[in-house]
């Protein structure tokens, strides 16, 4: 009984000086009332989320077309290295600045202009995919960022990676486990 008499008191002091203040918050006053109604700790006031990203970055934009979007490179063997330029166009009527190029993984990488095209002019983004400890299909992905509508492209590098016969462990039985 005493503790909730104190509980109580503390509630009441807390309202007091909430409805005092005149920078009060009435989020915070509202959770004080409600509680003392449940006899309840109130929650912290939720944190702001941050902004989200634009769809479209800002300033002008422009637009970006490549020759082809999807390179197969066919069948390697594992520890292969394959490397194919994709030439694109700036088709819009603003430079165009690639901010950005980043791989699906890190056996992925690919270079890019660091300096803007003009409109109309050409460009070349050349992707190299080392098939280091890799087999089986692949799709390697690169997202090209930059200041087009929308502010991603997406151009490819496809194929089949067989093992390395000559690495260890790579002949006898393989298992596969299944649930």
């Amino acid at each position: 009984m005493l503790k909730q008499f104190k509980v109580t008191i503390l509630a009441v002091l807390v309202l007091g000086f909430l409805a005092s203040c005149q920078q009060g918050n009435k989020d915070v006053r509202d959770a004080a009332q409600q509680s003392v109604v449940n006899n309840t700790t109130p929650a912290p006031p939720a944190k702001p989320t941050a902004p989200t990203a634009p769809a479209v970055p800002p300033g002008p934009t422009t637009t970006i077309e490549f020759d082809e979007t999807s390179f197969d490179f066919g069948t390697i063997t594992a520890g292969e290295k394959v490397s194919h330029t994709f030439k694109f166009k700036n088709t819009g009527s603003e430079p165009l600045v690639l901010t950005n190029a980043k791989g699906s993984c890190g056996c992925t990488v690919p270079t890019w202009p660091r300096e803007s095209i003009a409109p109309g002019a050409t460009g070349e983004v050349t992707v190299v995919f080392n098939s280091k400890n890799k087999k089986g299909k692949r799709n390697q992905k690169v997202t090209l960022t930059g200041n087009t509508n929308p502010p991603q492209t997406f151009i490819y590098l496809t194929g089949t990676v067989n093992p390395d016969p000559n690495a260890q462990g790579a002949g006898g039985p393989q298992i596969k486990v299944t649930q």
